[in-house]
């Protein structure tokens, strides 16, 4: 089967590339393009070319494989696309390049090599690389600054945003929009400018927007620095679009090449590929086939009208969802509703939707204090106060009111799925959709299976996790599942070295060196000391020893952000600031504790919180909690702040060398004791010199590679 289809409508040959899904540039694809092209400058009777996609979109960018063995040093890996481009531009036909759908990366370079481009309203356009820690490779960094000039070729190569039809048009990345029939539409101006053309007009030999200003470049380094810390894939772009400036178009090509060279070289894009696939992977769960069914969802009931319940509420409305959100409490209602105002009114004033969706949205939210309407719920989310007795209670109710085909969901974070299960007469149909805050911004949901879960629970709440654009990871049930049976170790370690010498600040700051979204110290003021403070109380025996002072904190009523006052305090409410008063503390509960106090290296105290990160996550692995380590890597990079330039913690641990590892948790051992003992996988990949990645969940240890 053709991969791109050559035809002709009077005077104008229409190039269809037809590679389902999204027309990627994989192989074969660029050959045939080129032979097309190719065959209509032959034929004395074309006038012009039309270049579009078939199906839903133009050509989304180069096939992401490719990039992956390339990056992993395969020769050869990925087609070439310079000579494509250049037989583009060189035709003798004008040749006119029609988009709809989206146009990214390789896709994009294509289409500026064609003499114009026309597009739908909707068409969205764009330089994603960067995401995955490269540039532009195929003269996009040299073709992009000759049609929108160097600061916006910056913007798009630096964000990796997309941009829409009327900003392109605007910007001259396109020439015309086309209302109606794209491919018509297309013909029809391609027709328009035959007669009249004059000299076709290359990408390539544009200058008039090459202006070299170096306060432009300087800018465009900064906004690297700023947007994409400890990164280099933005800087580098920001060196190829100087060069696009400073250079002729074939050596401008050269320093590109060298430097797509240099990333793809680089661990920053090999792990980002890493977590690039890890998330497409996670919706993979072994027992459940993609031809499991998938129970509707029409309407949603969520009991508790927080910040998690008012989050999974406007979740649920921005995809569609009709939503019953139940609190006790009027007062509380009314203070969720506010909220969701706000943020959908804040929405609004940034220009994300119209007041009319923002309306719509509100209205598909209906607060009430009673079950009403809760028997027609397809699927049920309980996201009350974090209590066993309490949900408990919440889910004999439900069992009692929901229909019988009815989702039951319980969205705690660290409670036993099956204990809450068991009061209900169907345990198959209750699941864990552990969501984070707030919930209608972050990306993660940890979809907790019970020992009695059934398949097709599972894939709908795959399914709704993909509807509502989150990404969701199936994890089994155990203490904290994933995410939280990792974080609590990772908050005690960073305590023990406060209490050891290191302020807070410090401790964050390594960390934020490292690549964390935020301090471990600042995560907890932000989540409520009050909330680790229950946590403790239902988990804390097995986590011994803990450090005293988080307990301090909390008898002084210092329960972080809410409270203006916790690790740090809080002047406008939301930065945190260091706190004499609370260092001190932390050193009259060591000293009274008997603990040495000494000046910790930066590198130690990253060690000390990501390798406990990894040691508690072999664990998990080793128990089946997660099907894979990329799973983790997914939970911690769209969860928890991890960087993703490092790939996950588990990834991270795999670059770093397991033997390396294996040998710091060991001296910390020697050291700290109990809380440090080696997990046993860690210790049997260390020594057969293994990783993490080629461990299989599903496989005994004897029958591992």
């Amino acid at each position: 089967m053709a991969l791109v289809n050559l035809s002709t409508r009077g005077s104008v040959a229409v190039v269809t590339i037809d590679n389902p899904p999204v027309n990627a540039l994989s192989a074969g694809v660029p050959e045939e393009i080129q032979a097309a092209i190719e065959a209509a400058e032959k034929d004395p009777s074309v006038q012009a070319v039309v270049l579009i996609g078939a199906g839903r979109t133009f050509i989304a960018g180069a096939d992401i494989k490719d990039l992956e063995r390339a990056a992993a040093g395969e020769s050869g890996a990925g087609p070439d696309l310079h000579s494509l481009l250049q037989r583009i531009e060189d035709c003798s036909k004008t040749v006119v390049m029609a988009m709809h759908g989206t146009a990214l990366g390789g896709g994009m370079e294509v289409a500026m090599a064609g003499h114009f481009r026309v597009a739908r309203p909707d068409a969205q356009f764009g330089m994603p690389e960067v995401n995955l820690g490269i540039i532009p490779g195929a003269e996009g960094t040299q073709r992009l600054p000759r049609l929108i000039g160097p600061a916006a070729a910056i913007d798009m190569c630096v964000s990796g945003r997309p941009i829409k039809a009327d900003a392109a048009l605007m910007l001259g990345l396109i020439d015309k929009i086309i209302e109606g029939d794209l491919l018509e539409g297309a013909i029809q101006f391609a027709v328009e400018l035959a007669p009249e053309r004059g000299p076709i007009r290359k990408t390539r030999e544009r200058s008039e927007k090459l202006v070299a200003d170096s306060k432009v470049f300087e800018a465009g380094r900064e906004t690297a620095r700023k947007t994409r810390r400890n990164t280099f894939a933005a800087l580098d772009a920001v060196d190829a679009i100087e060069a696009a400036v400073t250079l002729p178009f074939d050596q401008g090509c050269r320093r590109e090449r060298e430097l797509v060279r240099k990333r793809l070289e680089s661990d920053e894009c090999r792990a980002l590929i890493h977590a690039f696939f890890a998330e497409r992977a996670a919706a993979k769960v072994a027992d459940v086939p993609k031809d499991t069914p998938v129970l509707p969802i029409a309407k949603a009931a969520i009991l508790g009208a927080g910040t998690m319940g008012s989050g999974i509420a406007m979740a649920c409305a921005n995809s569609g969802i009709a939503v019953r959100l139940k609190d006790v409490e009027q007062w509380a209602l009314d203070r969720a509703m506010a909220s969701i105002r706000k943020n959908y009114e804040s929405s609004v004033q940034k220009g994300r939707f119209t007041a009319e969706v923002a309306a719509q949205r509100i209205a598909a939210i209906h607060p009430q204090t009673g079950y009403e309407g809760f028997e027609d719920a397809d699927l049920i989310i309980e996201a009350a106060f974090e209590n066993m007795e309490l949900k408990k209670r919440l889910f004999w109710e439900l069992d009692a009111v929901a229909k019988a085909v009815c989702v039951l969901a319980t969205n705690t974070s660290t409670l036993d799925i099956d204990e809450i299960a068991s009061v209900t007469k169907r345990p198959e149909r209750v699941i864990g959709l552990h969501f984070f805050s707030p919930a209608n911004v972050m990306r993660l949901v940890e979809i907790v299976r019970g020992a009695k879960t059934g398949k097709e629970i599972l894939g709908t709440a795959l399914a709704l996790a993909k509807r509502l654009g989150k990404v969701g990871v199936v994890v089994g049930n155990c203490r904290g599942f994933a995410g939280n049976r990792m974080m609590l170790p990772y908050m005690r370690e960073a305590q023990f070295i406060a209490e050891e010498g290191s302020t807070p600040s410090e401790v964050d700051g390594a960390l934020w060196d490292f690549g964390m979204a935020m301090g471990i110290f600042a995560v907890d003021d932000m989540g409520g000391i009050d909330v680790g403070h229950r946590v403790r109380e239902e988990y804390g025996h097995l986590l011994q020893p803990w450090p005293s002072a988080v307990e301090k904190l909390y008898e002084m009523g210092r329960l972080g952000q809410k409270t203006g006052k916790g690790w740090y305090k809080y002047e406008d409410g939301r930065t945190p600031i260091r706190d004499p008063e609370v260092e001190a503390m932390i050193a009259q509960t060591a000293q009274a504790a008997g603990v040495s106090r000494r000046s910790i290296p930066k590198n130690e105290i990253v060690d000390r919180c990501i390798y406990t990160l990894v040691n508690e996550a072999a664990r998990i692995l080793e128990e089946g909690y997660a099907d894979r380590a990329a799973d983790i890597d997914v939970i911690y990079v769209t969860g928890y702040g991890f960087p993703a330039y490092r790939g996950g913690p588990m990834w991270y641990a795999d670059s770093a060398g397991l033997k390396k590892v294996y040998d710091r948790v060991s001296e910390f051992h020697r050291r700290y004791g109990e809380r440090w003992e080696p997990a046993p996988l860690l210790k049997r990949l260390a020594e057969s010199g293994g990783t993490f990645a080629g461990f299989d969940a599903s496989k005994t240890i004897d029958q591992q590679p």
